[in-house]
């Protein structure tokens, strides 16, 4: 069984859009029942890559609204609510059931409702005297965003500031992490899967495995739970790994300059809930890049170049299509039809109008995917993103970069992130900077006029590294109590990190650890992660390195404190070079560019007192 979230996911939505009852074979209602649909902004995000429009009308849906907008009475015809549990959507159902919006209110929430909202909302419908019209209330475990069939995100913006803030209260911690766990929870809900959970000792990660655990553990007690007909995944090789991790095990692949079609377009032209605006002859035109794209889908790993050469052949084998459509039809020399063999003419003209569609629709995904790789070809040559990606790559394999070369990096073309950017990764890619480089690349980003808030932080936290990899065993108490407060984990974690930040492993330090866990075999770089079992024995549910269980055949990876596409694109590079092939679903609490990213850092920065000038607000992420 291969788990594949987004189709579990639009399953879900499907029958929510039936009123709850059974869809058939075909995934429409069994009847048709016609209703009005209205959403949260969370929740419209959530449809938003599952469902399109023409979808919405199979499913019966007329009309659809957000629920925060005046809205006019419309009778004889059910409302759908598909809402966040929070307590202005339960005082604005109270409001449209008082004042008869709709005869049927059927509520569905993105989560669990909490018991006193719940209780807000009887007594608040009763008190008007319109609690008839409230046909049924579903907790729908949809809160996350599914942008691929392997790739989800809970939307949880600046998910990183606030888990890495020094002011951040205990308090303020716990709610995140409570945040998180329930996100979790919605997902392997969905594909109704109880995992094997892995993640290091210490910080968010482990915060947020043991919170699950109990959270799974709880609710196995239920008779009829969620994962009841999941009954067969039984035994650990059936059962998925849940690796956990926090950002911090690896920084530069949040920040790099990335040469891949699918970071690319995301990084530099803005891809956000699978949709993008490029500009045509100063015309915007809006794309959908989802799996019904089957260019996106076989090339979005490939490097640019690659890309550009696809398409062009793409481009010569429709251009050798249409010329054979035109000659077997006589459209092109008119040599072909000439006799009279009308049943032959006739078979040769229904295949040529058969294979119409089929041309139009290729011709019009060269045409999106020309238009996008011209748009990231005006980016690349104007900032010389290929030069910034290399350049970056060589960082990170060599450990550090010639002074004049640096420089004339930072000096040449690119925008002010770009080279705030680089400047990030240089310091993240030496093991040891000499201070003179470390200052004058800062002298030449403020004489850019570029905020260095950011750069600051990292080199903070660079130096808090070297620190405590020279004299981890003598650090003083301050020392571990501001790295734990400033990571968020432990010295030991950070300086296991830093290994992972200076490899010259090509192959990405999470998909190094996911490959090792997914073998469940001993091995030195996994031997301090916990393992957790939500359906074994509390006394014997959290071990390491002993008891080791695997090998698995399918993982679940997130990551807290901001994904990226480059980290997809390894994780699935990873499953599909296994033999036999495996499945790897990755998920994160947003999906960020490079320039995100580090605008979270800038504002960390500034939290420190760090930087010359204000920091940005983070631009949201998907």
């Amino acid at each position: 069984m291969t788990l594949n979230l987004r189709q579990k996911q639009t399953e879900c939505i499907a029958r929510m859009l039936n009123l709850n009852q059974p869809i058939n074979l075909s995934g429409t209602a069994n009847e048709e029942v016609y209703k009005i649909l209205i959403f949260d902004e969370f929740c419209r995000d959530i449809l938003s890559p599952l469902i399109h429009v023409k979808d919405l009308r199979k499913h019966g849906v007329t009309l659809y609204f957000l629920i925060d907008k005046d809205r006019k009475p419309v009778t004889d015809v059910p409302a759908v609510y598909f809402v966040q549990p929070t307590q202005d959507n339960i005082q604005r159902i109270i409001s449209d059931a008082s004042n008869s919006l709709y005869d049927y209110f059927h509520l569905n929430f993105s989560s669990s409702i909490p018991r006193p909202l719940l209780e807000e909302l009887a007594s608040g419908t009763l008190n008007s005297e319109s609690i008839k019209r409230i046909n049924k209330v579903h907790d729908q475990y949809l809160e996350f965003v599914t942008l691929e069939d392997n790739l989800f995100s809970l939307a949880d913006e600046s998910c990183y500031v606030q888990l890495n803030d020094p002011k951040a209260t205990d308090r303020e911690i716990e709610e995140i992490i409570e945040k998180l766990a329930n996100g979790l929870f919605s997902v392997l809900a969905t594909l109704g899967v109880v995992p094997i959970i892995r993640c290091p000792r210490g910080g968010p990660a482990e915060m947020v495995a043991s919170l699950l655990d109990q959270r799974l553990r709880d609710h196995l007690l239920v008779k009829n739970n969620l994962f009841t007909e999941s009954g067969n995944f039984t035994s650990s090789f059936q059962r998925p790994v849940l690796c956990l991790f926090d950002r911090n095990i690896e920084l530069s692949v949040a920040i790099q300059h990335d040469f891949r079609y699918r970071p690319l377009v995301h990084d530099v032209l803005g891809l956000k809930l699978n949709r993008l605006d490029v500009k045509e002859n100063k015309v915007g035109m809006k794309y959908e890049l989802d799996g019904q794209d089957p260019f996106w889908v076989a090339n979005g790993s490939l490097e640019f170049p690659e890309v550009a050469v696809e398409i062009e052949t793409q481009l010569s084998k429709y251009k050798k299509d249409v010329d054979e459509v035109n000659r077997r039809t006589g459209g092109h020399d008119g040599a072909e039809f000439e006799g009279t063999d009308l049943i032959g003419n006739t078979k040769h003209l229904m295949n040529a109008v058969n294979s119409l569609p089929e041309l139009t629709e290729r011709k019009q995904v060269i045409d999106k995917h020309t238009n996008i790789a011209t748009a990231l070809l005006g980016e690349i040559k104007e900032r010389s993103l290929d030069s910034f990606a290399k350049k970056e790559y060589e960082m990170m394999i060599r450990g550090g970069i010639d002074r004049n070369e640096l420089l004339a990096v930072l000096k040449g073309k690119g925008t002010k992130m770009d080279k705030l950017r680089f400047a990030i990764m240089f310091l993240i890619s030496a093991e040891t900077l000499p201070q003179l480089d470390v200052e004058t690349v800062e002298n030449v980003l403020i004489e850019a006029e570029v905020d260095t808030s950011a750069y600051q932080y990292v080199k903070k936290i660079k130096s808090l590294l070297n620190v405590s990899l020279v004299s981890a065993n003598s650090a003083s108490n301050s020392n571990l109590s501001w790295a734990e407060k400033l990571y968020g984990q432990s010295i030991s974690a950070v300086t296991a990190g830093v290994k992972n930040l200076l490899s010259s492993d090509h192959q990405l330090a999470i998909a190094r650890t996911v490959e090792a866990l997914m073998e469940g075999k001993p091995n030195p770089e996994i031997e301090s992660y916990l393992m957790l079992d939500p359906r074994a024995p509390k006394s014997n549910s959290v071990s390491s390195g002993g008891q080791m269980k695997g090998p698995f055949k399918e993982a679940i990876v997130f990551m807290i404190g901001g994904g990226n596409y480059v980290e997809y694109g390894s994780l699935q590079e990873l499953a599909k070079r296994q033999q036999p092939a495996k499945h790897i679903i990755y998920g994160s609490t947003e999906i960020l560019t490079g320039g995100n990213f580090v605008e979270q850092l800038a504002l960390l920065g500034k939290k420190m007192g760090l930087g010359n000038s204000p920091a940005p607000a983070p631009a949201p992420a998907q």
